[in-house]
């Protein structure tokens, strides 16, 4: 084993996992934000004075996704007797994979770079790159980036000029800083930045609002168990439990239901779309399965007060393995199918992101549950929506960290396109979400009940709208070139 670590004690290895395990308690639901760019910064220094930082990084790497994508054995768990076994699995094979995005290019960074600073210089940027990539390639996985760990401080106001992965550059600018320079003006100078970054979100928060719109907004949360979710007999309580929620007295003007909120497909709903319609007293968006010829998709439509269904949004950035299975329709012959898809043999993908509209309310963009986690969605229409839903079904993720993953990541996308945000999700965390993130009201974990909130309105168009991630992947490059051009002057 020393062999193959390159000389590498596997004590010290150790000690990088343990690293990479402390800097995950910033993320959602530890918060412990001040704990990445210090244990990075310890993990950076170490790798950096190494003759192969690959390993520690691999190491590190681990600790960080392991911990923080640890939900990822939850979907095995809802059906265990055929599933379980599945679980430890996929925590290895995913926390191996994220460990990977860090230790290949930030150890090639580092050994293409002269003398300990250069090095760390080049892992830290690295780095950054690494979180913006995960965004794309493979069809992408965002998630867990070393920027998610602001969200619940005004630093996250960055986010309004620079994204997600702005935010990554300032954890990891953090984190270097001690490798440059000696402990006391590095110290100072974290400081320095921190504090101008706080006091920069705090102006912005302290800014006034717009007034808030007209609409009134209810938001449904049926808290309909994962397990029990498909059975016939428990399907038809939580149908109930829908109609009585959204029929409850109050003024609405739209009625949210979350994804694939029944477990009947848009084409058999008919006999009981005017119960439905009725119930709402509004125009009511819905998540539901449908089907187009020999295809199924995971959709929302919105039912209009006369019963009649309007045109559905369908779902296109799926869940590999989750939604759909590369290759599909060849494995599909083999009995192969998706985990989470309901119909079929999985999902088909819509044709793109879209605008959607219902009576007497404003344009909203829909996402549904994993594709707000994607920022670039965002700058892919034609013409600015006045608002985000998003309709999710985080029942699938548990109760410990997924979901406060999971919303922390949808109150990134309100700050960083400066529209608010509806949250509807079948088990929880339903959420009213403003345009600077900041959650107005919420319906918890586990919690049957609704939200009737008056819809926000949208800030003035942000810079990260513009430019999105470009200026922060452009200074993460020219740190990069600055660490390995250096080397040949030096």
């Amino acid at each position: 084993m020393r062999a193959l670590t390159g000389r590498m004690p596997l004590r010290r290895l150790g000690v990088d996992l343990a690293l990479g395990l402390i800097a995950a308690l910033g993320l959602p639901p530890f918060g412990l934000w001040i704990a990445t760019p210090v244990a990075l910064a310890l993990l950076i220094h170490r790798a950096a004075r190494t003759d192969n930082a690959f390993w520690p990084l691999l190491a590190g790497g681990l600790g960080w996704f392991g911990l923080s994508m640890s939900w990822i054995v939850e979907p095995f768990l809802v059906e265990p007797e055929i599933y379980g076994w599945m679980a430890p699995f996929a925590l290895v094979l995913l926390a191996l994979g994220g460990a990977l995005f860090w230790a290949v290019p930030a150890g090639l960074a580092a050994r293409l770079a002269r003398g300990a600073p250069r090095r760390a210089l080049a892992i830290g940027a690295a780095l950054v790159l690494s979180d913006w990539l995960r965004g794309w390639i493979f069809t992408g996985l965002p998630w867990s980036l070393t920027g998610h760990v602001w969200i619940d401080t005004p630093v996250a106001q960055t986010a309004a000029w620079t994204g997600a992965i702005g935010l990554s550059l300032i954890t990891l600018a953090l984190a270097v800083l001690p490798s440059l320079l000696r402990l006391l003006p590095a110290a100072a100078m974290a400081l320095a930045l921190t504090g101008g970054l706080w006091a920069a979100g705090l102006a912005r928060l302290a800014q006034p609002l717009p007034p808030d719109t007209r609409t009134v907004v209810r938001v449904v949360q049926p808290n309909a168990e994962q397990r029990l979710k498909w059975d016939p007999e428990w399907a038809t309580a939580f149908f109930q439990r829908l109609l009585d929620l959204s029929a409850a007295p109050g003024r609405r003007d739209l009625v949210i239901w979350p994804e694939t909120a029944v477990n009947f497909l848009l084409e058999d709903a008919g006999p009981v779309l005017p119960a439905m319609a009725q119930a709402a007293g509004a125009p009511l968006v819905m998540g539901i399965q449908r089907r187009d010829g020999s295809r199924f998709y995971n959709s929302l439509v919105t039912l209009n007060p006369d019963a009649t269904v309007g045109v559905p949004y369908d779902k296109f950035h799926l869940v590999p393995f989750g939604e759909y299975v590369p290759w599909g329709d060849a494995l599909a012959r083999v009995g192969i199918g998706a985990f989470a898809a309901q119909q079929g043999n999985g999902y088909s993908a819509g044709p793109g992101p879209a605008i959607m509209s219902a009576p007497g309310v404003p344009p909203f963009q829909p996402l549904i549950c994993y594709e707000a986690i994607f920022p670039q969605h965002l700058r892919e229409l034609d013409r600015r929506p006045a608002w985000l839903l998003q309709a999710t079904n985080d029942a699938w993720f548990g109760r410990f960290s997924g979901p406060y993953q999971h919303l922390a990541q949808a109150r990134l996308r309100a700050i960083e396109s400066g529209l608010p945000l509806i949250r509807a999700a079948n088990t929880g965390i339903s959420a009213v979400i403003g345009p600077r993130g900041q959650i107005r009201q919420s319906l918890g974990l586990g919690v049957q009940g609704k939200i009737d909130a008056t819809l926000p309105a949208p800030l003035p168009e942000t810079s990260w709208m513009a430019w999105g991630g470009a200026p922060a992947v452009l200074l993460a490059l020219a740190a990069l070139a600055a660490a390995l051009v250096r080397r040949r002057s030096g």
